[in-house]
């Protein structure tokens, strides 16, 4: 067992049974898994994990409209996931639950949480109640996360629209919604002027690295930035293999996504165990021949983050044809840099 899990939730008693008071018995169009600290310890042995980083999924405390309540269910949350972690420490650390949309009780628990106890880092939905991380206005929180040099991991929750039936949320829309607060954190220089804050975008990333040139072409029209040094905000993100371990989706998320910032995610108990294994056979028959980026993105990319456990082999420079492609894309970007300040 290697594997280090940033992908990994869950679900205490006393939440559930407050998501249930509300009428609330399901997450992105999938009703609530069972979840015990005993069932994690079991799959992540038989899926090859070290340690999970657990997080409260989506509604968080999104769910709570009286701002009181919400903050003091995170209080509740992160002290009991805290406990959990004390009990296995090294099998398990976690992301603090913040109650956003309010900023100032978000800010106030992130310090709390970093400083007394010793979360290994934040989870923040990509949008609470329809406010967008990355939107005006969020300052406070991200000036506390970036004096901490915090991780933060961004996890998508429903679209402030409703649904479409057929689709569930979780199967499209999810992905939609990390690509929005990852649009708006680099768009609103957020990427920028905190670059303390080493951001994990779940599932790949959404639709980032697919769409990034894209995304990179409207920002730099609307902002006069180089389309180059919005890919660059864009790469620089972390990104989980979470349901996304697969042969399509691993080449374009590691040609595009900065060396070392591609982490391993199994989305448990959301994701069932079958695809769970599912996707980390993916991820194995992906780096059959390469011992050393199998090792990375299953363990040591991780420790750089949280290096309390344990020290990364140093990371080999890209190779010669990732470099060439690297030159090629970046005279391409600059010939649609001159075309745009011409039009």
């Amino acid at each position: 067992m290697h594997r280090i899990d940033v992908h990994h939730h869950l679900i205490p008693s006393s939440y559930r049974d407050r998501l249930a008071a509300r009428g609330i018995g399901e997450a992105g169009g999938r009703e609530l898994p069972a979840w015990s600290p005993e069932g994690s310890l079991g799959v992540m042995d038989r899926a090859g994990v070290a340690t999970a980083i657990l997080s409260v999924s989506t509604p968080g405390t999104t769910f709570l409209d009286d701002p009181v309540e919400a903050a003091s269910l995170a209080r509740d949350l992160n002290d009991e996931t805290a406990s959990v972690v004390a009990a296995h420490p090294d099998r398990f650390g976690f992301f603090a639950t913040l109650p956003t949309p309010d900023i100032e009780a978000a800010t106030a628990e992130a310090r709390r949480a970093l400083d007394d106890l010793h979360a290994d880092g934040v989870v923040l939905l990509a949008n609470a109640r329809g406010t967008y991380l990355g939107e005006a206005g969020q300052e406070p929180l991200f000036g506390a996360l970036d004096e901490r040099s915090a991780t933060v991991f961004i996890h998508p929750a429903d679209l402030p629209a409703p649904a479409v039936t057929g689709i569930p949320p979780f199967a499209a829309d999810f992905l939609l919604d990390t690509t929005r607060a990852a649009y708006l954190l680099v768009s609103n220089g957020i990427r920028r002027r905190y670059p303390n804050i080493r951001f994990i975008l779940s599932h790949a990333g959404g639709f980032v690295p697919y769409a990034s040139h894209r995304m990179a072409v409207a920002i730099a029209g609307a902002s006069g930035r180089s389309p180059l040094d919005v890919l660059d905000d864009f790469s620089s993100f972390y990104f989980d293999t979470a349901l996304s371990a697969s042969p399509a989706a691993l080449p374009s998320l590691l040609a595009f996504a900065d060396p070392g910032h591609v982490l391993f995610g199994s989305d448990w108990p959301f994701a069932p165990e079958a695809a769970v294994q599912y996707f980390a056979a993916g991820l194995d028959d992906y780096t059959a021949n390469d011992a050393d980026l199998a090792r990375r993105i299953e363990r040591d990319n991780a420790l750089a983050l949280f290096p309390r456990l344990g020290t990364p082999a140093p990371i080999a420079p890209p190779a010669l044809p990732d470099r060439v492609r690297g030159a090629v894309t970046r005279t391409a970007m600059r010939a649609v840099t001159r075309l745009i300040a011409t039009t």
